[in-house]
């Protein structure tokens, strides 16, 4: 267990040479500006900013253990900012408290001593973000969070895939997290803002952080870290436009309508990056091979030459994924051994047999807590790296009937990650580790406010490399009528323009299939947008997995908390579905389940000057631009902040400079991800720039494009632009 090693870390003996005993049963810690005040009478514990509250004590008791407040609290050992208690449990139990105040956070340990309900609680707070997937419970949808209760919180069919238990409040400067894999209870509600486990058979800590969001999120990474949920770098390749079988052949995929499908789309110059074959390549007979983890057996009807197939990609620059998942059907090929081995999910040490949405057959599931059980699991992946394969779609679906682990797939993504593997992954607890995180599948049919509101919930976690799923979703399983219509051309366009301002984006229903032109050039242009901004984009990526901070999909209450017409807009009412790029780059796309009807939008610029990215209009905020027009066709897009982006354009990097900031600073990482460039910019004078290259001291020619400087950018040379 992750949080037992860190707890006991907690249980060393320190210091008391600074003592403070309860005064008036009341114990007071500080640490830097951050004050903590604990009453010993139910462990009622808050948190302030100097004189400025944070968090206020719960109205009755801040720790219940099976279910109840404890009770007989007492302090020792206490410093300034630490200190040690003991408590009863409603059965007369011992319970152990540790907690630790630091300047940017507070980590409160509890060991019960016999395993039990635990939740730790302040009064309520509000407004609040985060959750990542369990958006999906909240109806109607809605990345605020103010009411929500579950006192079983895991990652099922309804709840989503990716799971996460952090939360967020911008507006008083804190969050919070209780890293635990298995069952958790969350109550964020006006009264109470409470987060704990449902049978806490280890120490448990939960994490309180201050500051402003970049110092929220930086701590918050550093526990990640700390606990073994850390992030991975991320790769290039993937923030390309991609393509998926499934979306653009459903189940009809073989290695002649794949490459067929992908050529045709390369002919009409969409800019392709990765392709991903889900499903249909193992064999389909005997039904026992009917399955993704299939390693290294491909269909040999359907797929004659796979190695030719995965080269004929790799010579297009094209990198290759298939589906993965940790499924064995029972009288499959490899579960023999995994039985013998044991290296399934086991009970009463026998495997246990799931039965889930797919594979169709019974099935185990590999125990990823075993690292031998790991190992074993990579030496069939290495199958698949024999034919060239790059790497992987992760796709375990349909336990919803099962109480599995959240980071079920954690050592499965990590590992992918090390040893260099694409990763698209759909499951995993806290961690972003992975290339990208797609969403659970988005289709014409379903509730289109859900799909903005999921990646946005995303970011709000910590995981904001969101891929929207397949544009246009998959239209070939029969969920709804296909027949063309003005409604479905629509949602073609407005979803692919959505898509393109994420980390990454991908084609699947093919465009040439629609009667009407439009569809087919929006679609290439929203392709090629996010081909121009793929270095910019990227570049944020890095530096998200450097701080932590949501740099690639910044909420606007995250980029501007101070700000209180940010929040309350990310809703199915409103529709204000914006964020920020970086530091530069402002997405407002028109999408929510209105697609079909409406062409303007309230659109929300921060405070500052902002320049329309496709028109150059110029406009200062803070202000709402009211039914403001956005015809399908065009690019959601405004630039502000620093104004400076980069992009790339007929082979070379350039560096483009808005007249938006006089005076400003960035910093943006090339495609290896280790390459710096910094760009300064001090202007007195927007009609006569000079643009230094500060490695050689010479001056670089830059012209007006599109409403901005723009010169051809050095990876690793610093620029000053006067």
């Amino acid at each position: 267990m992750r949080t037992l090693a860190l707890a006991l870390l907690y249980l060393v003996p320190f210091a008391s040479a600074t003592a403070q005993m309860p005064q008036n049963g009341t114990v007071d810690l500080h640490a830097g500006t951050i004050h903590m005040n604990i009453s010993l009478a139910g462990f009622r514990f808050g948190f302030s900013r100097g004189n400025e509250p944070i968090a206020a004590p719960h109205a009755h008791s801040g720790l219940l253990v099976g279910g109840l407040p404890v009770s007989e609290v007492t302090s020792a050992g206490c410093t300034a900012s630490s200190c040690n208690f003991t408590a009863r449990d409603a059965g007369g139990n011992a319970v152990n408290i540790r907690v630790q105040l630091e300047p940017d956070a507070c980590s409160l340990t509890v060991i019960p001593t016999k395993p039990s309900a635990v939740l730790l609680r302040t009064a309520g707070l509000a407004p609040v973000f985060g959750l990542a997937d369990a958006v999906k419970l909240k109806q109607p949808y809605s990345t605020e969070f103010t009411g929500f209760t579950d006192d079983h919180l895991l990652a099922t069919q309804n709840s989503g895939r990716m799971a996460s238990n952090f939360a967020i409040f911008p507006r008083q400067g804190m969050a919070e997290v209780l890293p635990w894999p298995k069952a958790k209870i969350v109550h964020l509600t006006t009264e109470e803002n409470g987060e704990g486990v449902v049978l806490a058979d280890a120490p448990i800590t939960m994490y309180y952080f201050f500051g402003n969001p970049h110092e929220l999120y930086a701590a918050y990474e550093r526990v990640r870290r700390n606990t073994g949920y850390a992030t991975a770098m991320p790769k290039y390749e993937m923030f390309g436009v991609g393509w998926e079988a499934f979306g653009a052949l459903a189940w009809d995929t073989n290695q002649r309508t794949v490459a067929e499908s992908v050529e045709h789309y390369r002919q009409l110059g969409y800019p392709l990056s990765w392709v991903v074959i889900g499903s249909g390549f193992w064999p389909a007979k005997p039904d026992n091979m009917h399955e993704t983890t299939s390693f290294g057996l491909w269909d040999k009807d359907l797929y004659p030459n796979p190695r030719q197939l995965v080269q004929q990609f790799h010579d297009e620059n094209l990198r290759v994924l298939l589906g993965l998942r940790i499924t064995f059907i029972t009288t499959g090929p490899f579960a023999e051994e995994g039985v013998r081995q044991h290296y399934f999910l086991e009970e009463n040490g026998q495997p246990i047999v799931f039965k889930t949405a797919w594979p169709h057959m019974p099935c185990y599931l590999l125990n990823a807590q075993i690292p031998r059980a790991v190992d074993w699991y990579f030496s069939l992946v290495a199958k698949w790296k024999e034919f060239g394969v790059d790497g992987f779609k992760e796709d375990f679906f349909g336990y919803g009937n099962y109480d599995l682990r959240d980071d079920k797939l954690n050592p499965i993504s990590d590992r992918l990650m090390a040893l260099g593997y694409d990763l698209i992954e759909r499951n995993g607890y806290l961690s972003s580790n992975g290339d990208l995180q797609r969403i659970e599948d988005f289709n014409f049919n379903q509730d289109q406010d859900r799909g903005p509101v999921n990646t946005l919930a995303f970011a709000y976690a910590g995981l904001p490399l969101g891929y929207p799923d397949i544009v246009g979703g998959t239209f070939g399983e029969g969920w709804f009528n296909t027949q063309e219509t003005a409604a479905m051309d629509t949602y073609m366009m407005r979803n692919a323009q959505w898509a393109a301002l994420h980390s990454s984006m991908s084609v699947g229903e093919p465009p040439w299939k629609f009667k009407n032109a439009d569809v087919g050039k929006v679609l290439l242009k929203a392709a090629k947008l996010h081909e121009r901004l793929r270095p910019y984009i990227y570049s944020q990526a890095v530096r998200f997995a450097q701080d932590g901070y949501p740099w690639t999909m910044t909420p606007l209450p995250i980029a501007f908390p101070e700000e209180a017409a940010t929040y309350h807009r990310e809703n199915s009412t409103v529709r204000g579905y914006e964020w920020m790029i970086g530091d530069a780059l402002l997405a407002t796309p028109l999408y929510g389940n209105d697609y079909a009807t409406a062409s303007t939008r309230d659109i929300y610029l921060p405070q500052g000057t902002w320049m329309d990215y496709e028109t150059g209009e110029r406009f200062t905020g803070p202000t709402v631009l009211s039914a403001h027009a956005i015809p399908v066709e065009k690019t959601p897009l405004f630039v502000g902040g620093t104004g400076i982006v980069v992009e790339q354009e007929e082979g070379h990097l350039v560096a483009r400079i808005y007249p938006i900031a006089q005076s400003a600073r960035t910093e943006l990482w090339s495609s290896d991800s280790r390459t710096r460039t910094g760009i300064g910019l001090d202007v007195a004078d927007w009609n006569r720039l000079t643009v230094t290259d500060l490695n050689t001291g010479s001056t670089v020619p830059a012209t007006t494009v599109r409403f901005a400087a723009q010169f051809i950018l050095i990876p690793g040379h610093n620029y000053q632009v006067r």
